[in-house]
């Protein structure tokens, strides 16, 4: 039996009143037995997928990942040097515990954001900290990793996430985004696309400029809305049972699916405890800011979902739109507006990270599904592939237009390629960025 396991199983028992710890626990150490190579970062980051669950939606989540693996990356760089830090510059102590490091840099930001999980993130840091022998080097590695997590917290305080869940107040019309069946929900964090991003400049910098695309009455809106009618009803005899799978296997959050996709990879690869660092830094930097700038988007245009839109198509001017106020989509569309789909900005926005990452785009790698519709495996030659059929997966689910699908992919490339080339960039053996030269 993998260690991992034994020891958690070990541990289980303290927590088994307590179903949600229990659960966390796990989850986490049944997933990685799978991963014979795995490290310490990769521990963190299934502990942090599991936790941050509690968080709900993944806006929150991706904001909780990208701390955790920036105090992850800073403490691991400040006892040695490999990669520019993100906010912290410390002096090199080379002897400290990078495992130690790793776990209490994610530890102590983990139970910042995610309170309500401290029991599971005790006993996992219990764990983590057991199997580190006594003595300086632990002392050490704790200190380094307690210090980037304070820094990183500090920088996060003010950034305007503790306001994002604003009300909504525009009215609706034609066109304009209203809550949809079946919980009739109001619009999430109308104000995510205002809080300070992790890399980007500002949170408008990749802004599509699509008003005319978003016409009621042109081609372009009519072709988006008969496409997603017919093959996303939930009724479809035009989606096929793979298109439909697909549907289900990409709709668990982005976050999720593509931190796993990241440690798959980074096994096969052999990644070492600080590239994993940088990699799963990068990766979710890239799709904390996708949501940022998505949201921006978002609630600048606060276009309607297609199950409004179907069920108005009589009313929206255009001859080409049949309505249907039956109609309903193959999954539940979620409670903030259509354009653009932030689910295919972070797909390509991952992608584009793992891409300039491995400095190649042909990795094949096959992963699985985990909730709503665990257990769906599947495989892909290329990250890219993944990323189209991740986005492809909107429309056949009902719940986006081909259009948003088309511009999240665009604009989640530019901000997965301007996070990799702005931060945590390789260090000289000078302690000088390559960029620098």
């Amino acid at each position: 039996m993998n260690s991992h396991l034994k020891c958690n199983l070990r541990t289980a028992g303290a927590f088994r009143r307590n179903p949600v710890v229990f659960l966390l626990l796990v989850l986490a150490t049944v997933e990685m037995s799978g991963l014979a190579q795995a490290d310490a970062v990769s521990d963190w980051n299934v502990t942090a997928v599991a936790v941050t669950a509690d968080l709900g939606l993944g806006m929150p989540r991706s904001r909780v990942l990208a701390m955790t693996h920036a105090a992850i990356h800073d403490a691991l760089n400040s006892i040695q040097p490999r990669f520019s830090t993100y906010a912290r510059e410390a002096p090199s102590s080379p002897s400290a515990s990078p495992e130690a490091a790793v776990a209490a840099a994610a530890h102590d930001v983990l139970i910042a954001t995610v309170p309500s999980q401290v029991a599971a993130l005790d006993a996992s840091y219990a764990i983590a900290l057991a199997a580190i022998a006594d003595g300086t080097a632990k002392t050490q590695g704790i200190a380094a990793g307690q210090a980037a997590a304070t820094t990183i917290l500090a920088l996060r305080a003010h950034d305007g996430a503790a306001n994002a869940n604003i009300p909504y107040t525009l009215a609706p019309g034609l066109g304009i985004w209203q809550p949809t069946p079946p919980a009739f929900l109001p619009a999430a964090f109308p104000g995510w696309g205002n809080i300070t991003p992790f890399v980007l400049r500002n949170d408008e910098q990749f802004r599509p400029d699509l008003q005319e695309a978003l016409d009621l009455t042109s081609a372009q809106y009519a072709a988006d809305y008969n496409e997603v009618k017919q093959i996303g009803d939930v009724n479809s005899v035009t989606r096929t049972a793979d298109q439909s799978s697909i549907a289900q296997f990409w709709y668990e959050g982005s976050p999720f699916s593509w931190d796993r996709i990241a440690r798959i990879v980074s096994v096969q690869q052999g990644l070492d405890l600080w590239q994993n660092a940088r990699l799963f830094a990068l990766l979710n930097f890239a799709m904390a800011d996708g949501f940022i700038a998505g949201f921006n988007a978002k609630y600048f245009y606060n276009f309607w979902r297609p199950v409004t839109a179907i069920e108005n198509g009589a009313n929206d001017n255009n001859p080409d739109t049949v309505g249907d106020p039956a109609w309903s989509s193959f999954l539940v569309t979620p409670n903030i507006p259509d354009f653009p789909s932030t689910h295919s900005v972070l797909g390509a926005a991952a992608a584009a990270v793992l891409q300039d990452f491995f400095d190649d785009d042909y990795i094949a790698f096959t992963t699985t599904s985990g909730a709503p519709f665990p257990g769906i495996t599947r495989s892909y030659t290329s990250f890219s592939q993944a990323a189209l059929e991740n986005a492809n997966s909107r429309v056949y689910a009902g719940i986006h237009f081909r259009t948003a699908c088309i511009e999240g992919m665009r604009m989640g490339e530019k901000i997965g390629k301007f996070t990799f080339m702005h931060v945590l960039e390789p260090l000289d053996n000078d302690g000088r960025n390559h960029q620098d030269q």
